[in-house]
Formats: structure tokens, C-alpha cells, sequence
């Protein structure tokens, strides 16, 4: 069920979901202390650590909203809230699983065939199996409609596919793609006909990986090439043609999650230790607008994962969660930066300049990934019948 409005339910209380959270911090905290990982700004897409992804597997905490027979544990979207929420909190490395467990994993179990989620399902639960999205094009950017990737049938009924996806995150460390192409001509009278879902396995021959390095140099963008790929004709994801109606249904959960306003967040975290150590008022005063406009952040979120809950599909309110939480985690870059004399620097000895330089050479991605600024206030505009 849709939702074209931007009024949704308060979130419920949930003791589930405050058990669980301890839970993860008591995890976390002691993974900090044996140096299994560092805190880094912006890890849901830049950290992968397949063994960490297998932790969290091990420990219930993948595919935690799923039926028990794919490998889930069928507990409720506000404690995977609260498992993400601190996962995100913690700089944790939850870059490999993440894809797969926020949003491939959920459209599977929307469109996928019985085959097809009892042979991934379980091993994404595990930690085991990641997914990257195949959506954007070099020449399509925000616009999926225009896409040209094309998937044919040949003689023996499986899929050729030919053309190219770009801003891949990891595609290079992942298992599979689902890919968005075009299965018969566009109609003019339509732009959104004729597309499809294939699942794609990143392993096949005819597919090119080519990296491409933000400002750090760090490396989980890519562009994917596709050449005379044969996909097995049973890996088609859903009805053939209604891929613009299920790429809607999963950007609803790729907008609305707590990343898209906590990829800074160990930047924040950073800098209200230094305003309450030096009790600068400029400082605190930085540090009262940031967290006023992170509470009303999250309270959004969090409704939303509660209309998930109850099976809605919240895709106008989602859009507005990306739009303003990306354009918020820029903002606490430039607002930190007007009121702290420290450099931003990868090598600095301080936490501080470390996590704001980090946050600098990621900035660029955080409105552009699951849809620019621009396109996304269409969408909300257009839902509330505004043109």
C-alpha cells in the first residue's frame, strides 16, 4: 500500500527494541575494545568487513524482519531500527551486508520466486551474501526512466544483457546485482513500461568492474559494464515489465533509513565531547542546533519504519527523509567547521580533524546517492499533487 502523504503515525514504543539496543552497545563496545574495528565517518558504504557482517549473522542481527524458513528471526522493524541506529552510531564497518539486508533482501521476499529466497535469503541472513544496487546509468544519473541497459531472450530463454550501471558501491566485493534494465522499447506514451529486475550474478562472464576513487582515494564506487552477459532465464525478479513499479517499492526502504542522516555522526559524537570539555557558548550553541534538527530526523525515520511495519510503503515521506537527512549530514560539516580551530586532516593526532576531514572527502556522495536533492523534491511534489 502507498502513501502519499507526509502525515504518518507516531512510531510505537517498543521494550524489544531498548533490550536489543543494549544488547548491540554492550557488542559494540566490547568489539572497540579488542580492536576489531576503528570508528570512521560514512562506513555503511565505505566499511566492509565480510567477518564483521558474519558477527552480526551469527548474532540474529541480519534479516532480522524476515520468515524464520528464509533464515530471519521475524522480529519487528524498530529493532532493526535500533540494531542499524547504534551500528551506524558506532562508525561500525556494515558496509558488505548492508545493501543486501536494508533492501534486496525485502525485494525478494516482495517479488522473488520460491527458488530464489531460499537460496540467497539464508545467507544474507548469515552475513554471507552482499548485493549491490544496479539502478543509475552514465547518461541517466536520477533519471531511471531514461535508462538503456537492455536485457534480451535468446534462443535457449535466458536473458543477454548489454550496457552499463554507474555509482556501484561495492560491487567489486559483492555477490550479486539487481539490475534494473530495459526488456522491451520504450513507449512514448509511457516511459516507465517496458522495464525489469533481473538478479544478476556478479560473477558471470561478460562484467567489467571499473573503480572510481573519491577525494580520499578510497575505492566503493564503480562503474559495472555488461557485455553479451547471459542471465539464466529464471533469474528474472518479479513480473516482467514492472520494474519501475518495483524499483518504487524498494527506494522505500534505501531512502528512509537512519543512514541517510548518520553517515556524519561519529563527526557529531566527536564534537560534542570537545563543546562539553571546553563549554565554548559558539560551540554549544552549534551543538544545540545539530541535535534539534537530528531528533526531528530520526523522529521522521522512525515513523516511517513503523508504517514499514505495518506494511505500508511510505515512498513520499521516504523521499523527504533522504532529501533533507543528506543535506543535513552536509550541513554538519560546514556548521562544525565555522566553530572549531582544529585542521581537518586524515593523518591528524586529533579525533576531531580525522573525522572532519573523513567527512569533507565523502561529502560529495551523500546527496547524490539514492537520488539527488533535486529529483527527490519532485517526487515529494508530485505525491502531494503539487505538479
Amino acid at each position: 500500500m502507498g502513501s502519499n502523504s507526509l502525515t504518518l503515525a507516531p512510531a510505537p514504543r517498543s521494550a524489544a527494541a531498548e533490550e536489543v539496543r543494549a544488547e548491540v552497545r554492550e557488542f559494540l563496545a566490547a568489539e572497540l575494545a579488542a580492536g576489531s574495528f576503528t570508528t570512521h565517518v560514512d562506513t555503511w558504504l565505505s566499511g566492509v568487513d565480510p567477518a564483521f557482517s558474519r558477527k552480526l549473522g551469527e548474532r540474529g542481527w541480519l534479516g532480522m524482519t524476515w520468515p524464520k524458513q528464509y533464515g530471519g528471526h521475524e522480529r519487528t522493524a524498530m529493532e532493526r531500527y535500533a540494531v542499524t541506529e547504534e551500528l551506524l552510531a558506532a562508525g561500525a564497518p556494515v558496509a558488505a551486508h548492508w545493501i543486501a539486508d536494508r533492501q534486496s533482501g525485502p525485494n525478494l521476499l516482495r517479488y522473488g520466486t520460491e527458488a530464489q529466497r531460499a537460496e540467497i535469503l539464508p545467507r544474507i541472513a548469515a552475513g554471507e551474501c552482499y548485493f549491490v544496487i544496479g539502478m543509475s546509468e552514465p547518461d541517466s544519473g536520477s533519471d531511471l526512466a531514461s535508462i538503456r541497459t537492455r536485457a534480451t531472450r535468446n534462443g535457449d530463454g535466458d536473458w543477454v544483457v548489454n550496457g552499463a550501471k554507474v555509482w556501484t558501491s561495492n560491487a567489486h566485493t559483492s555477490h550479486y546485482a539487481i539490475t534494473l534494465v530495459r526488456t522491451s522499447p520504450a513507449d512514448p506514451a509511457s516511459r516507465h513500461a517496458g522495464l525489469s529486475q533481473l538478479l544478476v550474478d556478479l560473477s558471470l562472464p561478460g562484467i567489467t568492474v571499473n573503480p572510481i576513487r573519491i577525494l580520499d582515494g578510497g575505492h566503493h564506487f564503480n562503474e559495472v559494464v555488461f557485455e553479451d552477459v547471459v542471465i539464466p532465464g529464471d533469474m528474472l525478479l518479479g513480473e516482467e515489465g514492472a520494474g519501475w513499479h518495483q524499483v518504487t517499492a524498494e527506494l522505500a526502504f534505501e531512502r528512509s533509513g537512519p543512514e541517510r542522516f548518520l553517515s556524519t555522526y561519529p563527526l557529531i559524537a566527536e564534537f560534542a565531547r570537545r563543546a562539553a570539555e571546553g563549554q565554548d557558548p559558539a560551540q554549544l550553541a552549534t551543538l544545540g542546533r545539530l541535535s534539534a534538527r537530528l531528533l526531528a530526523l530520526r523522529q521522521l525515520s522512525l515513523r516511517i519504519a513503523g508504517a514499514l511495519d505495518r506494511g505500508e510503503l511510505p515512498d513520499i515521506p521516504a523521499a523527504l527523509v533522504k532529501d533533507v537527512g543528506t543535506t543535513f549530514e552536509a550541513d554538519v560539516i560546514d556548521e562544525v567547521r565555522r566553530v572549531v580551530d582544529v585542521p581537518a586532516s586524515l593523518d591528524s593526532p586529533d579525533p576531531l580533524g580525522r573525522a572532519l576531514a573523513e567527512a569533507q572527502l565523502h561529502a560529495p556522495g551523500y546527496t547524490l546517492r539514492g537520488g539527488t536533492n533535486e529529483i527527490l523534491r519532485g517526487i515529494v511534489a508530485r505525491g502531494l499533487g503539487l505538479r
